[in-house]
């Protein structure tokens, strides 16, 4: 007789009647699963759809916020639902049950994938876990906005002997590796709308190297002096519209914006001269989505300026600068957003679940930082994080803290920074934690050159105060990201498969379909030193991977080191317990 979990494998079993599905019907993490899963008829696909398995899902703290927010979300704004509730999930791992007559050529049953959540169909985006059904359920129904998308299929195969576990994580990881390929433009948005504001009169040097990946549509000069217009409607290729108008206030910016962009906003602002804090402000808040402000000056702004650091994050918002006068060093000297090779490295937040892939990255790489400091308020995720990577770090000569800055004091925290960037900064600051006063107090530390990368999820309209004179006087570089898009997913289960990312290190938490509520609670409240995974279709409770020493000793018995998965303890897990 073969055993339960090769049945699995190969569908060799009959298909129940129900599937469990957790819906969510009202905003709220306290009243999602009120009553447990509902019990739904197993669909079947049409003839442009797939039948799925969800075989394991990770619980993303963005469920969290989806489901907390209810229809107020952005990407189910004004969904009724009651009447049609949704379905979230997104880090799933999925085996194909039946193909629709359209697809029985290209996907057969048996055949394993995940999925890059971020769908656009037909220009709309339709996320996979939001708009569309996702993968808190059992089986679900795939259908063309995935299978025949803009971007082509949005399903990436899976080979047969990656973990269900390890498939499903390599989700978030995907996140991690993209946060780190930003490549940011070097030139003028071709056909953008530039806003050029003279601030101060100088010596501006202004060629057409600007121009280099092609001409802005229009022009928008400011209080420009005429030396200034005439070097850059001189610029070769430069063939903008060119308007002209008078010094600009702080409070004729929004006016300005919304007549000459819609409101969309500025593709590129650069201020020359030093601008006063309050024209500053304005002109920050006039950015374009993936739009840039660039200052070249010299004197510092006379006080910290109020920021929107969400739209940092997640409408790719720039600023740069340079003291050169030389207008293109702005754009030239612009980072990309991976950590400089053996160069230090600040992970604040770092261990947490997000941010322990940050820093188990940081330390596979064969080129990254070669002193890293990791800071976080929970000492047990420390211990979980030092753990995880000791025989890496100690392989490689890596100079790791592992610090604690409420227990130690900013006294401390400051001796210790000064000790690991020897008086200097740090190249990169990964920012981990949603935090605006964590961001400010951060900056500080950078290093001439350095990055900050905003990877924590800070809403839009997270206000912070930034010194954005260091984007000139230091040349430091603020960055941050929203997901990924499918290659980076390839590349990234590429990784995974090959062994040079274990994503299965990063899972703190395993539970059975009865345990999806508990699981996004836990997530919540940061109940757990990792990622949470579910495996639909078993019975368990939601359980610390060290608590299955007693809630499952076979398995626990697969571990390594008593708390990290293993392939082998899924195994154990499914083959014990798979409800089928």
């Amino acid at each position: 007789m073969s055993s339960k979990l090769s049945r699995y494998r190969k569908l060799d079993y009959k298909l129940p009647e129900k599937n469990l599905a957790w819906r969510m019907y009202e905003a709220g993490v306290e009243n999602f699963g009120k009553n447990g899963p509902d019990e739904l008829p197993i669909a079947r696909p049409k003839h442009d759809e797939l039948l799925v398995r969800v075989d394991a899902i990770g619980i993303c703290f963005s469920d969290v916020k989806l489901i907390t927010q209810g229809s107020s979300h952005p990407r189910i704004t004004g969904r009724n639902l009651a009447e049609d509730p949704v379905i979230a999930g997104h880090e799933v791992s999925l085996t194909v049950v039946e193909a629709g007559e359209d697809y029985k050529d290209r996907y057969k049953p048996g055949d394993r994938f995940i999925v890059q959540a971020d769908v656009y169909y037909k220009g709309v985006n339709l996320a996979y876990g939001y708009a569309l059904a996702g993968g808190m359920q059992q089986y679900g129904i795939v259908g063309e906005p995935i299978l025949n998308g803009d971007e082509g299929s949005y399903l990436i195969p899976v080979k047969p002997e990656t973990g269900y576990a390890e498939a499903a994580l390599v989700e978030p990881w995907t996140c991690v590796v993209a946060s780190y390929r930003i490549r940011p433009r070097r030139n003028l948005k071709p056909d953008g709308i530039v806003l050029l504001v003279g601030a101060e009169d100088g010596n501006y040097e202004i060629n057409g190297s600007i121009c280099a990946s092609g001409a802005p549509s229009k022009l928008i000069l400011a209080g420009v002096s005429e030396s200034v217009k005439s070097r850059i409607c001189g610029c070769k290729g430069c063939s903008a519209e060119v308007i002209e108008i008078g010094k600009l206030s702080p409070e004729n910016v929004k006016a300005l914006r919304e007549e000459r962009t819609g409101d969309k906003g500025f593709d590129d602002i650069i201020v020359l001269g030093t601008p006063e804090p309050e024209l500053a402000e304005a002109l920050a808040a006039s950015i374009a989505r993936n739009g840039t402000m660039a200052i070249a000056a010299n004197r510092p702004i006379a006080r910290p300026v109020q920021v929107d650091v969400g739209r940092v994050h997640y409408d790719y918002i720039q600023f740069i600068g340079t003291s050169s006068g030389k207008l293109s060093d702005a754009y030239v000297n612009n980072r990309d957003s991976e950590l400089v090779p053996g160069g230090t490295a600040w992970f604040v937040g770092g261990a947490g679940a997000m941010g322990q892939m940050h820093v188990q990255r940081a330390v596979k790489m064969k080129n990254g930082p070669k002193r890293i400091l990791c800071t976080d308020a929970d000492n047990a995720r420390l211990e979980h994080l030092k753990s995880s990577i000791k025989d890496v770090v100690s392989e490689k000569g890596i100079e790791i803290e592992f610090v604690n800055p409420i227990e130690v004091g900013n006294e401390a925290l400051e001796k210790i920074i000064d000790d690991i960037t020897k008086g200097k900064g740090f190249d990169d600051i990964v920012m981990l934690v949603p935090v605006a006063g964590l961001i400010e107090s951060s900056i500080q530390y950078l290093a001439d050159g350095g990055l900050m990368n905003i990877f924590a999820g800070v809403p839009r309209g997270t206000m912070a105060t930034i010194d954005l004179s260091v984007t000139y006087t230091k040349g430091n570089r603020f960055l941050g990201s929203s997901g990924s898009r499918p290659q980076d997913m390839i590349d990234t289960l590429a990784l995974t498969e090959s062994g040079d990312l274990p994503t299965e290190n990063s899972m703190a938490a395993v539970g059975g379909i009865d345990a999806m509520a508990d699981g996004l609670r836990a997530v919540k409240e940061a109940r757990f030193p990792g990622k949470t995974v579910i495996f639909p279709h078993i019975r368990l409770p939601l359980t610390a991977l060290p608590d299955l020493k007693d809630a499952a000793p076979n398995v626990y018995a697969k571990l390594r080191d008593g708390k990290f998965w293993t392939k082998e303890a899924e195994e154990e897990l499914l083959e014990s317990r798979l409800d089928i």
